[in-house]
């Protein structure tokens, strides 16, 4: 297999990245030229020793720039869209990256000739969500299977290994802070217990996720450019089990061993929260965020997963070890 694909070219939008270099790694070992698509080039020269000399290839590209994605994909077989923002910041704006952007690679893509496509969506993509990020990205699946219908779309839940955005931020905040929030709509009601009332703060727990290793969803995506089976298709990738917010920052604490309280907090005090850090250059929370937190970002079935592509997903448990215990005091 490796021969047959050695002079078979596959551009990577987004290959730098935390979920970017996992998918480059595995594609190289198959043996195909892989272009690294990213904005910096230079800062992406990591991901050259993956390959053979000359195999993995970074490449200048922003996929706002439609001339840039048709140069980045002139020639390739393959394509697999990787790039999105979690806040929007000056002209990156969610509609841009996710939909407009999008829709830029995929155009390209047919227009050139490429075969196989593979777009990174999200869990919880609904063009009715309040949250701007979820319509986006359901803007920018619509955008691909209009240009592209044989195109795969992998809607993964949070996503976690040693660089994720996610269980790292939570821990570093457990390492210098005292408390930890856990936001809830549904606490700080008064329960009946056969020892008399009470108060129920923390309510079901927060909303619910269901973490996905980002191994696992890397060799989805890679699936979604070699295995035609593939092709139309609409994936949801979680885990194989889901965790309340109390349950993830719980098992955190467990891991590193950190002794930071968990405090209630209802959902009207997070939004005032992040219409103050939403001011900052890499806000930690936005109110866009905040409504997504309001939806449990969950796999709701009736659509393939990790189990129908011959994946065995990893638990949080088994993994989380390996390198969260780097903020244990």
């Amino acid at each position: 297999m490796r021969r047959s694909l050695m002079r078979q070219v596959v551009t990577v939008f987004g290959g730098s990245g935390f979920i970017g270099r996992q998918v480059v790694k595995r594609l190289a070992a198959q043996g195909w030229i892989v272009r690294a698509a990213v904005r910096d080039p230079v800062d992406a020269g990591f991901l050259k020793p993956m390959g053979e000399p000359g195999q993995v290839i970074p490449i200048a590209a922003n996929i706002t720039k439609p001339d840039q994605v048709r140069a980045a994909l002139a020639g390739a077989d393959a394509v697999v869209n990787l790039v999105g923002i979690l806040f929007e910041k000056g002209k990156a704006s969610f509609d841009a990256i996710h939909r407009q952007g999008a829709a830029n690679v995929a155009q390209a893509a047919r227009e050139a000739g490429v075969k196989r496509l593979a777009h990174m969506s999200a869990l919880g993509a609904d063009k009715n969500s309040p949250s701007a990020y979820a319509r986006s990205k359901a803007q920018g699946e619509e955008a691909v299977l209009s240009a592209f219908p044989g195109a795969a779309i992998f809607r993964p839940s949070v996503v976690f290994g040693p660089d994720d955005d996610f269980f790292n931020r939570f821990a570093k905040l457990a390492r210098i802070s005292p408390v930890l929030p856990v936001f809830t709509g549904d606490g700080f009601k008064p329960v009946h217990t056969e020892n008399g009332y009470g108060i129920d703060w923390f309510g079901s727990g927060g909303p619910t996720f269901q973490p996905v290793y980002v191994a696992d969803v890397a060799e989805a995506l890679v699936k979604g450019v070699t295995d035609p089976a593939t092709k139309g298709k609409v994936f949801e990738l979680g885990g194989p089990r889901r965790y309340t917010l109390k349950e993830i920052l719980e098992l955190i604490l467990k891991v590193t061993e950190l002794t930071s309280c968990l405090v209630p907090l209802p959902f009207g005090v997070a939004k005032i929260q992040a219409a103050f850090f939403g001011l900052l250059p890499k806000p930690p929370l936005t109110s866009d965020q905040v409504k997504l937190l309001q939806v449990d970002n969950v796999v709701r079935g009736g659509k393939p997963g990790l189990v129908e592509l011959g994946i065995v997903p990893q638990a949080a448990e088994s993994v989380l070890p390996t390198y969260l215990h780097r903020y244990s005091l």
